[in-house]
């Protein structure tokens, strides 16, 4: 029988890989509490389910008594990527930075605990950074190691460029781990090189080397990895109901991942959940509306969950309309005979904000996700008048009016 079952839950449940594990229960037992390390690039003003994965296993932590140091990576945030080939690090100015981070900070602290964290910016220590102090960093590592980094790796051998600046970034994560002393640094799956480099950077400098704890990457609605640039996430600061609506769209092989990644349902119920699934006697959607109820009460509370369930089961599962759709002009279209032609309704779509584009309006409609007043839209004028109900996919509907 384990010693602590708080801990073994914590050191076992939804954990990719912990570098040194022996090491971190060592550390554990000395009793003192350690320094947790999680860094961000306020690069968005967003966050997503991703990132409540790690943000839990820190608030676990804290509930042991140990200090989260949380680095705004405002300093690399500014540099971005010069060579404009990565979505997630484009330029951005200070007020960008600064205006990102406050919105980030709101978030994270709907998870961690805010009286139990340290957040500390990036700029501090590297503001006063000099040209001697970027080349001492760099002469400690060479570039053989930086290319067993898988994806330098990859890109080295199909001849693919890599900027200098690219191998830039391990380097300053690895010394923010420096400048505050992490005892234990937190990450996705994809973040072990990096954080491997803090590890030995910290030994080169006469520290203690930290202990890294990796997460698995949760998977985004549509199976992919959970990120913006997909538009497959799902957001802290969503409503109830897109959030509730959002994980009920999810696949049915990654509901279980949810659970045990975002949720404090037992290990126990939770393998009662997948025997029942694979023996095939329940219905999946099931647990499914029990994963959105328990992650919605999460960001929202119990009441605004019972309420997106219903209107969800309402809406989505019973063909209804929600009770409050947005209005929208019909100065926006041109009748003829009382119809309005494909092309027409094409260029309202986007007006009225149901599309993001032209083309993404005529694919919606090609593929049969526009319906006005209950009749799928097909090649044909549509009918449309004062009060029809627009809908577009299962979530975004409209009232035409006027």
């Amino acid at each position: 029988m384990a010693e602590n079952p708080q801990l073994e839950t914590l050191l076992n449940r939804g954990v990719f890989e912990i570098v040194v594990e022996r090491e971190l229960r060592e550390r554990l037992k000395e009793g003192q509490p350690l320094r947790l390390k999680m860094g961000f690039d306020p690069s968005r003003p967003d966050l997503h389910l991703g990132y409540a994965v790690a943000l839990r296993k820190l608030r676990q932590f804290q509930d042991l008594g140990h200090q989260v140091i949380l680095i705004v990576g405002d300093w690399t945030a500014r540099i971005g990527d010069p060579t404009g080939r990565s979505e997630t690090r484009t330029m951005l100015t200070e007020a960008e930075v600064n205006a990102n981070a406050q919105t980030y900070l709101q978030q994270f602290f709907k998870i961690v605990d805010k009286d139990r964290t340290e957040v500390v910016w990036q700029s501090t220590w590297f503001g006063n950074f000099g040209l001697t102090d970027v080349l001492n960093l760099t002469s400690r590592f060479t570039v053989a190691q930086f290319l067993a980094r898988e994806d330098f790796a990859k890109r080295f051998a199909d001849q693919r460029p890599i900027a200098i600046t690219e191998f830039m970034y391990p380097l300053l994560q690895a010394y923010d781990s420096v400048a505050i002393q992490s005892d234990v640094e937190f990450g996705g799956s994809d973040q072990k090189f990096n954080c491997l480099v803090g590890r030995d950077m910290q030994e080169m400098m006469g520290q203690r080397r930290q202990q890294v704890f990796l997460l698995p990457l949760l998977l985004g609605t549509d199976g992919r990895k959970m990120s913006q640039s997909y538009g497959n996430y799902i957001a802290f600061e969503a409503p109830p109901n897109e959030m509730y609506g959002k994980i009920m769209s999810t696949p049915d092989e990654v509901m279980l991942d949810y659970f045990t990644l975002l949720t404090d349902v037992p290990d126990a119920e939770l393998l009662e959940f997948r025997w029942a699934m694979e023996a095939g006697g329940v219905n999946p959607m099931d647990f499914k509306h029990r994963l959105a109820r328990e992650i919605v009460t999460q960001f929202h509370d119990a009441g605004a969950a019972s309420e997106a369930e219903g209107e969800f089961r309402r809406v989505v599962q019973g063909g209804g309309v929600p009770e409050d759709i947005e209005s929208v002009s019909m100065a926006a279209v041109t009748l003829a005979d009382g119809l309005v032609t494909i092309p027409q309704l094409v260029d309202a779509l986007v007006t009225w904000g149901l599309a993001a584009s032209k083309n993404e309006a005529r694919r919606l409609v090609t593929q049969n996700a526009v319906e006005v007043d209950g009749e799928r839209v097909g090649d044909a004028p549509v009918a449309i008048r004062n009060g029809s109900i627009v809908r577009v996919g299962k979530r975004r509907y409209a009232r035409v009016t006027g």
